[in-house]
């Protein structure tokens, strides 16, 4: 970010748990919108809402709580493959608020 003089990175296309994750004291932003990722994941999507001033403001999408059906109307699904996609992707790192001494102009504060 430094040598290119930018002030924030937005990436999408992995999946994390809360739709968005701030990285590298808020430098990074990884950004998912498809909650239930694959019927299996249970996260939450996200949109970044860029306003005046390039302030950047996540609004989460929350997944839909699954349909009630009988173990006997409901289709059988084999989800083995994603399953085992699952074990093998590493965790999203935690969640965690920027330290305050860090620059506090960074985006990470807004």
């Amino acid at each position: 970010c430094k040598k290119n003089k930018l002030q924030l990175i937005i990436r999408a296309h992995e999946c994390v748990m809360h739709g968005f994750e701030r990285f590298a004291q808020g430098q990074l932003t990884t950004l998912f919108s498809a909650t239930n990722y694959c019927g299996t994941v249970n996260n939450a999507g996200a949109i970044l809402v860029v306003g005046r001033g390039l302030v950047v403001v996540p609004k989460l999408i929350h997944p839909l709580p699954p349909p009630l059906q009988s173990p006997e109307t409901s289709p059988a699904i084999d989800d083995t493959w994603m399953q085992e996609l699952n074990i093998q992707r590493p965790p999203t790192p935690t969640c965690g608020r920027p330290q305050p001494e860090l620059d506090r102009s960074s985006l990470a504060y807004i």
